[in-house]
Order: C-alpha cells, then structure tokens, then sequence
C-alpha cells in the first residue's frame, strides 16, 4: 500500500513537472501567453541588486579580516625582531617590549572586533537572500501551474465538442491553480519590498562599526608609535651626548669674510672672546676686563663674560644675555644651530660645564625655539 502511495505521488510530480516544461516551451515560443506583473518584476530586480551587493561586501571583507590577520602576524614578527636586535643595555629597552606587546593586542583587538561586530551581522543579513530565493522559484513554478491551468480551460472551452465534465474538472483546476498563485504573489509582494527597505538601517549600523573599529586601532596604534619615537628620540640623544663627550671635539669655529680689509668689527675671529667666549681667563678686576655674569654655580668654574653692550635685563630665567647674527652659519652637526643674518640667540649655559668648547655658544634660537651650538664670532651682542 505505501509503495503504492510512493509511485502515485512520483508519477503525480512527473506529471506536474511534464507539464510545466510544456508550458514554458510554449511562452518560450510565442505559442502561448505569459501572466506579466511588471511591479514584482522591480522587486525581483531589487532583490538581485540588493543580494549582488551584499555578496560583494561579504567578499571583501572577508579578504580584508585575512589580510588583518596576516599583518597581526607579520607585525608580532617585526617587533619581536626588533625587541632581539635593541640591546639590553639600551635606553627603553624594557619600555620598546612592552609597547611591542601593546601593538600586537591592537591588530587583534581589530580581528575580533572585525570578525564579531561587522561581518557575522553581514553574514546573517546576507543568510536571508538564498531562502528568498527559493520562494521567488517557487512563486515562479506557481504562475506556469497557473497559467497552463488557464490555458488548458481556455482550450476546453473553445473546443467544437464541449466535454462539461472535463471543462467544469479544469476549471476547478483554474481555481486551485489561481489561489495557490495569489497566496505566495501576495507574501512576496510584501517581504521583498519589505527585504530592500532594510538595507540602508543595516548598511549604517554595519558601516558605522566598521569605521569606529578603524578610528580605535588606528587612535591607538599611533599613541604606541609615538611612544616608540618618544624612546629612540632619547636614545639618539644620549647617544650624541656619549659621542660628544667622549669620542669627539669639535674644531675651531668657522672664520667667516669680512666685509672690508682691516675693518676692526666686534664679530671678527679676533675678537672672539669679546662675545662671552674666555680663550684665557681674563684677569680678575684688571682695567677693561669685562663684567662677570652674576649666576656662578657652586663649585664650577665660570665659564662665560658677559660681553660688552650685552643687556641683561628683563631675560628669561637662565638666559646669559643674548645676540644676533651678523653672518650667515649653515649647521654641520645635528647639535648645532643655522643661522640666517639678523637671526635672534638666547645665549645659555651648557648642560656640562665639560663640553664646553672654545669659540662656540650654547643657545636658543628665537625664530624656532631650537637650541643648539653656534659659533662665538658669526654674532654680536645687543
């Protein structure tokens, strides 16, 4: 009895399909009718626009998340390179590994959040396309039953010999047909309209966290960098203080051209020491001998004149006295300062009394607020 049942319904799904490939063969041909409905035919063409997006979306930000997880990899590499060849007894040593650690749960923080926050909520939205789907087909399927019912009612009825019987079975057929039809057209006449009103809400959440992921790495990420820069910023330094005091002397300052043959001008290389540089002590209290400045530190030999029509008033805190540039200097080290004529100096004293070399001034230069070395005799005090 139950295979008999099976081979009633197969035979009954043969039939079905038999008779809806006829059906299509016909339209095809131009043998028979189509039932046209032009505004599910826009939601259909929606409906494909809409699922061709989403697929899109999907697939690039799948690749993108893979190209984060392989940076994530490359960069633990890099900085751990980097934390091996940065000797121990390097200034932030301890400071670069932990910062190095800091970047690593960064590109993974962005994964997770990535994976969790964008795409699985992109995977859901895009889950409801091939169920649609289906029922679009299936709709499909229902309109050729429909109208090969209507047209097989339409045969019966303009046949010369009119079978009532048969006509009155097809159109009950008709009827069935029709109402099975009108059933999935009117759902879908809701839900895909309903579907693409849907994308623009989705897009923005889904975008927006996207964005604000990007905006946290990145933020943070260039503090870290900073950090980074902040230590081997002190690194160079104290290299070049190292090299400065122990493995370096700078040479004599540079003797510029005089603007005319035997001119007597105070910032010739002759007088030199008469711009706060002492070539030799000068003798204390002795005729001529220029005033002292009045900040000696305890313990360390005076190292600075104030040099004659230099003003002391009214200067910042530490400030010797100051000069302007009568010569133009081009810097040969990073320690020491460019000059352009009519440049402004706040003479200071050095950090080490040690470094001090002979012909050059410590000072800050007023345009840039950059301190650094220049030489004694491309000056003149004011």
């Amino acid at each position: 009895m139950a295979s008999e049942s099976k081979g009633l319904v197969f035979a009954t799904a043969v039939k079905k399909h038999a008779g809806r490939a006829k059906e299509k063969i016909l339209q095809k041909v131009g043998k028979v009718d189509r039932t046209a409905d032009e505004i599910f035919d826009d939601h259909v063409q929606n409906f494909n626009k809409q699922q061709n997006a989403a697929n899109k979306l999907q697939k690039e930000l799948n690749n993108y998340i893979r190209c984060v997880k392989a940076m994530q990899v490359a960069s633990k590499t890099l900085y751990e390179c980097m934390s091996e060849v940065y000797e121990p007894d390097w200034t932030g040593h301890d400071l670069l590994t932990v910062q190095s650690q800091n970047i690593e749960m960064l590109w993974q923080d962005l994964g997770h959040k990535m994976t969790d926050q964008v795409l699985i909520p992109l995977n859901t939205y895009q889950g409801q396309f091939p169920e649609m789907r289906k029922k679009i087909e299936k709709r499909g399927r229902k309109l050729v039953d429909y109208d090969g019912q209507r047209h097989s009612f339409q045969a019966l009825q303009s046949s010369k010999k009119r079978e009532e019987a048969k006509i009155s079975r097809a159109k009950e057929q008709l009827e069935e047909a029709k109402r099975t039809f009108a059933v999935f057209n009117a759902e879908l006449n809701e839900e895909l309209p309903s579907l693409y009103d849907s994308r623009l809400p989705f897009f923005i959440t889904n975008l927006q966290t996207l964005f604000s992921a990007e905006q946290v790495f990145h933020s943070e990420l260039s503090k870290v960098h900073g950090e980074l820069e902040s230590i081997i910023d002190k690194l160079a330094k104290e290299s070049s203080g190292r090299t400065s005091s122990s493995h370096y002397r700078r040479s004599s300052p540079p003797t510029q051209m005089l603007s005319s043959p035997g001119s007597n001008s105070l910032n010739s290389p002759e007088n030199a020491t008469t711009n706060g540089v002492n070539k030799s002590p000068p003798s204390s209290g002795g005729p001529g001998a220029p005033s002292r400045t009045t900040n000696q530190r305890p313990g360390v030999e005076e190292l600075y004149d104030i040099p004659i029509g230099a003003t002391t008033d009214n200067l910042p805190p530490g400030v010797l006295y100051r000069v302007r540039a009568t010569y133009k200097y081009q810097a040969e080290d990073e320690d020491e300062l460019s000059l352009e004529v009519g440049d402004t100096v706040q003479v200071i004293e050095y950090e080490d009394p040690e470094e001090q070399e002979e012909g050059w001034l410590m000072g800050i230069k007023e345009a840039t607020g950059r301190q650094g070395l220049f030489p004694a005799n491309f000056t003149r005090p004011i």
